[in-house]
């Protein structure tokens, strides 16, 4: 795929669009400022008026990383036609997403979107919200909605990083057996209680 120059318009936008193309191919560590601005047709010294070093490119790729990631649970809860079935939707859609932009999901948590940690109801990000959003519906009875959102976001991470690093070889079957079991428990947690 031939690459053209960068001439004019919005070179955030494109140096971040090029990260995300080299992120897709190699780990983060891999990924270089001049390497970005390569692929974009600019210096490096272009590169440094938008990201003043690599952790601020880290940082911004992260964040649209996360962008992404709220994009396709949104759009799977939908498809799913939402509450349980949606709720499950978006656990596979996460754990899918991670095994497809491997890189890019490792950054995103390697990155908070604040550079700081913060608590779940507080998440500035629109893929905690939705979760919290969903937890707090979905929570079975007695159950903090907090606590649940944690166990739910704590079985779709520990699958997929389970699946990166190589631990299990599963198929797409197998991932949505394993998030709906989990939504299968609660169900019969609400209805024993």
């Amino acid at each position: 795929m031939a690459k053209s120059s960068y001439h004019h318009g919005d070179l955030h936008a494109a140096l971040i669009a090029e990260g995300l193309r080299l992120l897709a191919a190699r780990d983060a560590e891999d990924l270089s400022l001049r390497e970005v601005a390569r692929g974009v047709g600019v210096s490096a010294t272009a590169v440094y008026r938008h990201f003043p070093d690599k952790s601020a490119l880290m940082a911004a790729l992260a964040a649209r990383g996360l962008d992404m990631l709220s994009q396709v649970q949104h759009a799977a809860y939908d498809a799913a036609g939402g509450g349980v079935a949606g709720f499950n939707a978006t656990g596979a859609a996460y754990v899918r997403f991670a095994l497809l932009h491997t890189a890019l999901f490792r950054l995103i948590f390697a990155n908070p979107p604040t550079g700081k940690r913060v608590e779940l109801a507080d998440s500035p990000d629109n893929a905690m919200r939705f979760l919290m959003e969903n937890a707090a519906r979905l929570a079975p009875p007695g159950m903090e909605p907090r606590i649940f959102a944690l166990q739910s976001w704590s079985l779709a991470h520990g699958l997929a990083m389970l699946i990166i690093d190589g631990q299990l070889h599963v198929d797409d079957k197998t991932i949505d057996a394993v998030i709906d079991a989990h939504m299968m428990a609660v169900s019969d947690e609400r209805k024993s209680g």
